[in-house]
């Protein structure tokens, strides 16, 4: 999986959008791994000291939302809270930009998901500056006075952040589905082709698209600023769903086995020592 770690000189044009794979053999691999993973979550959850936080990046149509429901299947629910990040409102506006995703973080023992992150901070607003405006930030007045400081002030406090959370036991996995100009758009046209997709398909994924380049630099400018020991960024050929969902699981699961300190709590020495007599006690009822 090493391969897919972004670097600190990360171009999106060194990574494939499509690997050599085959996409039945990832789909049956994917569920021995899924399995796995839940069976750490389920020692988490008992451990009660870790929790993990997925980041999910990527262009309409990328596959985020099929990648959750099918990377996380075997999770226990209580185990893993989804959170899709949308435009934000009046009362999360009244906030820093980070707000929302601070009281999103996973509870100890749980995963979280983040489908779309705080990165759209840095991906968005800096395609739309206008956005900022909503933000009513001190001495933003335009968008003409917007200077590359503050968008380096951005992603060194989205590290900060980051460095805080991991520090207080979060463990932090960031995904950029990468996907190529050429699938979305045929993925485009099957949601207007295909009855069951054409809810899915909204006029602004055209205006976005257009577009392209433009989010292909910021991605490259922010995954290039904020992939991190503590919070790498990981960058997943997109252009074929299973492929995309085997290599994500197969990345958490490696990334996790790396703590070797996750495990159930022992049992208390007053309950073991008395373990067989409570076990007596339960045979002995009538």
């Amino acid at each position: 999986m090493k391969r897919f770690k972004a670097t600190k000189d990360f171009k999106i044009k060194n990574y494939p959008t499509k690997i050599n794979m085959n996409a039945e053999k990832a789909k049956s691999g994917l569920k021995d791994l899924r399995k796995q993973i839940a069976q750490i979550q389920d020692i988490m959850y008992a451990h009660n000291k870790y929790s993990v936080l997925i980041c999910l990046q990527g262009m309409d149509t990328a596959g985020k939302d099929s990648l959750i429901r099918e990377v996380f299947k075997d999770f226990n629910a209580r185990g893993v809270v989804v959170h899709s990040f949308k435009t934000p409102t009046s009362k999360e506006l009244q906030h820093d930009y980070l707000w929302r995703h601070y009281i999103a973080l996973p509870e100890r023992g749980k995963f979280a998901v983040f489908n779309r992150t705080h990165y759209e901070n840095v991906l968005v607003t800096r395609v739309h500056p206008e956005y900022l405006l909503n933000e009513n930030l001190p001495k933003l007045n335009d968008i003409k006075s917007l200077k590359p400081l503050f968008w380096k002030n951005r992603f060194d406090q989205i590290n900060a952040f980051e460095k805080h959370i991991t520090q207080n036991g979060t463990i932090i996995l960031k995904f950029y589905l990468n996907l190529s100009k050429q699938e979305q758009k045929d993925r485009l046209l099957r949601r207007l082709e295909e009855e069951d997709h054409n809810w899915k398909f909204s006029p602004g994924d055209l205006a976005e698209r257009k577009l392209w380049d433009k989010y292909m630099h910021c991605y490259e400018e922010a995954i290039k600023n904020t992939s991190t020991a503590y919070a790498p960024w990981f960058i997943i050929p997109a252009d074929d769903k299973k492929t995309a969902r085997f290599i994500v699981a197969k990345t958490i699961l490696e990334e996790l086995k790396k703590y070797k300190d996750i495990s159930y709590p022992e049992l208390p020495e007053d309950i073991e020592q008395h373990i067989n007599s409570y076990r007596n006690e339960l045979n002995d009822e009538e």
